[in-house]
């Protein structure tokens, strides 16, 4: 099979795959780099358990082609906690309002609401809405999930 090779930031940290170019991003993260945070919910950019940040936004690494990664630089889950093990403070805040159950669409859920945080710190409940509609929970009821992103848009963390 014909691989490529790809050069990219990833998690602060400059890095070089080669893989085979029929490797989606989802993939890479997961077996080349053992980064188990994303998570693949339906292959098909539906429910964003893959959701991982390339250049500021949010993206489903499921649909991602691995060649288009090139110079890119992606965030995920395992890159926004602290060096030393200190949670982000959007991981704290999804522990302490119960906004984890299964566990599953959390990271993607997290990305998303990291991306939508980063460029608006202070969001609307509407907005919040808005950045978590492709990302599926199938245990929460959503109501502590959007309540930990509020938590940490008032700086209540």
């Amino acid at each position: 099979m014909k691989k490529v090779s790809v050069c990219f930031t990833l998690n602060g940290d400059s890095v070089t795959a080669e893989v085979p170019v029929t490797w989606s991003l989802l993939k890479t993260l997961r077996e080349y780099f053992e980064l188990t945070g994303a998570k693949e919910g339906c292959g098909v950019g539906e429910c964003g358990c893959c959701t991982v940040i390339v250049d500021g936004d949010a993206v489903n690494s499921c649909l991602y082609p691995i060649p288009e990664i090139e110079g890119r630089s992606v965030v995920t889950v395992e890159g926004i906690a602290g060096k030393e093990g200190t949670l982000h403070p959007l991981q704290k805040a999804f522990l302490e309002n119960n906004a984890v159950q299964c566990g599953f669409c959390t990271s993607g859920m997290i990305m998303s609401a990291k991306a939508l945080l980063d460029k608006n710190p202070d969001p609307a409940e509407e907005d919040i809405r808005t950045s978590l509609s492709g990302n599926f929970c199938r245990c929460t009821g959503y109501v502590q999930i959007i309540e930990a992103v509020r938590r940490v848009a008032k700086g209540n963390t």
